[in-house]
């Protein structure tokens, strides 16, 4: 059997942050972070709140512009390309095909209901908009939205509703890089095992997945490898997802 290739490689990754109102005083976000994902790995982020687990996510995907080192992508065709410095339109058309990303916050069109919300990903990837929003629809019964709410705004709903559409439109498209910031937060403990359930899922399918949590039971239930962050710092990563 042929070894998984990277489809992801972080080296001497730094994040800078200047604090204007503060006199222009900089923080550390994240300091030289090293790592590999291998296709259909799964990789999950831990360590305390401030320890730059977030900035790490945010500067892959690029919310963030890291202020040091590469993040090269291996994208479907075979071709590198270094997401610390790419044009902004090969990062959109990465985010629309390829990658996908669930914040902790829902960031949405506040006057599309939840369904178009979802069929929005699969339309980006050329579906017609009946099959999409069938396809929408049974994310949202999988992950137990009330019927009640798949035409109405998802900007109204409630933290945990509104998480429950993060995942779905992020997962839908069977991204083939997915990024997790505190995917089952908020989340009651019925719908959490349906997200392990399609998480898992996903990975069997090839997708390489990178999540941060501080739910270690869950992340245990789904990760290959654990990385662990110290005030902005990486540790070596441990296999079988054993966390000290």
């Amino acid at each position: 059997m042929s070894q998984a290739k990277d489809i992801l490689k972080v080296r001497g990754l730094s994040k800078k942050f200047t604090l204007h109102i503060l006199g222009g005083k900089t923080i550390e976000g994240c300091t030289d972070v090293n790592f590999s994902l291998k296709t259909g790995e799964f990789m999950g982020i831990v360590g305390p709140s401030g320890a730059g687990k977030s900035t790490i996510i945010k500067c892959i995907y690029r919310t963030y512009l890291s202020s040091e080192g590469q993040i090269v992508y291996t994208d479907a065709g075979g071709e590198e390309i270094d997401l610390a410095k790419a044009p902004e339109e090969i990062i959109r058309w990465l985010r629309q095909k390829e990658i996908g990303y669930v914040s902790q916050f829902l960031q949405v069109i506040p006057r599309v209901p939840a369904v178009d919300v979802l069929a929005e990903g699969l339309r980006q990837r050329n579906w017609d908009l009946e099959r999409a929003r069938e396809r929408a629809r049974e994310y949202l019964a999988m992950l137990n939205l009330d019927r009640e709410l798949w035409d109405a705004y998802p900007s109204t709903f409630s933290g945990g509703e509104q998480q429950r559409i993060n995942l779905a439109r992020a997962i839908i498209g069977r991204p083939r890089l997915l990024l997790l910031d505190e995917p089952t937060a908020s989340l009651d403990n019925e719908t959490k095992w349906v997200v392990i359930r399609l998480l898992r899922e996903l990975k069997e399918q090839g997708t390489s997945i990178i999540g941060i949590f501080h739910d270690l039971e869950a992340m245990r239930r789904m990760v290959d490898r654990v990385f662990t962050m110290h005030a902005g710092r990486g540790d070596a990563l441990m296999a079988g997802g054993e966390v000290v």
